[in-house]
Order: structure tokens, then sequence, then C-alpha cells
């Protein structure tokens, strides 16, 4: 699936890559609809019913990512709500291990994510997932997300990575078309983001059940 020889360049997403993705739908699908439909007197179908609407317009936009957006729109502490649930930020599977074998070789690991930089804080401030990073960029900085190739642009302004001895890590199929058309050419999607969701069986790119699976042998 790749060969360690050929990188210099670590690019990993972080929510459904390196840590469960269940965290953030149960936060986006349970918990903000509950939280929503209590403090607005609403029925939680009420709630779900409003929000759905944003969630599909804004899937895919910087405003999809973003808890100033969120806590303006919802009139709410979108922080504070997700500390109510923190416990359930994880690593994904031998996430940890891998970070730790990378970390310790001859390559620059950066955090590429879509997430907003106080999101960033709280998972930082639950793992320790930090210590393994040389550097965190988020779309927000840019005012992009990564779904637009123009991300990868101002990315490699602000980085000067070769994308042909970069390696990207992402669980979101519409990111790594992003990064293909930009130039990246080692892709790899993830097969099982949420823990409890279900497994991908198809994807234009390989498909990475374990992260034991690409350790650089040492």
């Amino acid at each position: 699936m790749l060969n360690w020889n050929q990188i210099d360049t670590v690019f990993l997403d972080m929510d459904g890559t390196l840590l469960d993705l269940h965290f953030d739908n149960y936060f986006w699908m349970q918990h903000l609809p509950k939280r929503f439909a209590d403090t607005r007197g609403m029925t939680l179908e009420e709630s779900n019913t409003f929000l759905s609407k944003y969630f599909r317009d804004l899937k895919g936009t910087l405003n999809w990512y973003c808890f100033d957006y969120w806590s303006d729109l919802l009139d709410m502490d979108l922080i504070q709500l997700k500390h109510e649930v923190k416990d359930k930020i994880a690593y994904r599977p031998f996430a940890e291990e891998f970070l730790s074998a990378i970390s310790a070789g001859p390559y620059r690991v950066l955090l590429v994510t879509n997430s907003h930089r106080a999101g960033v804080e709280i998972k930082m401030q639950c793992t320790n997932l930090g210590d393994y990073i040389d550097e965190v960029h988020t779309s927000h900085d840019f005012g992009l997300p990564k779904e637009d190739p123009e991300f990868w642009t101002a990315l490699r302004k602000k980085v000067h990575f070769d994308p042909r001895s970069t390696v990207f890590f992402d669980d979101n199929e519409d990111v790594l078309h992003s990064a293909k058309k930009a130039g990246l050419v080692h892709l790899i999607n993830i097969v099982k983001p949420d823990s409890r969701g279900p497994m991908r069986v198809k994807s234009d790119y390989p498909l990475l059940s374990s992260f034991m699976d690409v350790m650089p042998s040492s």
C-alpha cells in the first residue's frame, strides 16, 4: 500500500482517521439535537428537522466545520456542548502506535484537518495527539475547506511540501479527490472511520483497515 522510502512528509486528517468518528457522529446526530430541543422547548423530531436542513446545505463547506457559525446560528455554546460528551473522544485502533512510529522516524508529520481550531484543542486536551505532531493546519487558517482544491494550493505555499513524496490519510472521499486534483500521489482512505459505523468496501483509493498495515519498518 505504501513505500516509506518514497515518503518524507505525512499529512494526517484527525476525525475518522486518527480519532474515532463516533464522537463527532454522536455529537451531531444525538447530543446536539437533544440539547437544542431542550433549550427551545421542541420535540426531538422538530429539532432534527430543523438541523437536518442545515446539515444538508452546509456539508462540505467551511461553515459546516465552524464552531462560531453553529454557535451563532443556534445561540448555543458549541465548545461547552462538546465538552459535555468529551469522554467519547478516543484514538482509532493502533493510531497512537502508528503516530509513535512515524514521529520517531525521518518524517515531517502534519495534522491537516477541517476541524475548527477549538475542536482541535478539545481533542488535544483529551488525548496526547499533540505529542506526535510537528504542525497543525486547519482549513479555517486558509478560509477554505479541504474539499476545495485551492486549499491545497494555499497549504503548499505555506508548508512547501512535495506532493510526490507526501502521503495523506483521510476518511473523506471528496477531500481525497480534491487532494488528487492538487497533485498528491499517495492517498489512503479509511475502512471504518466510526467504530460503531459500517465498513467501507469500495473507494477510489486504497482502503486502510488497520494502521498496523502501514507501519514503517524500523
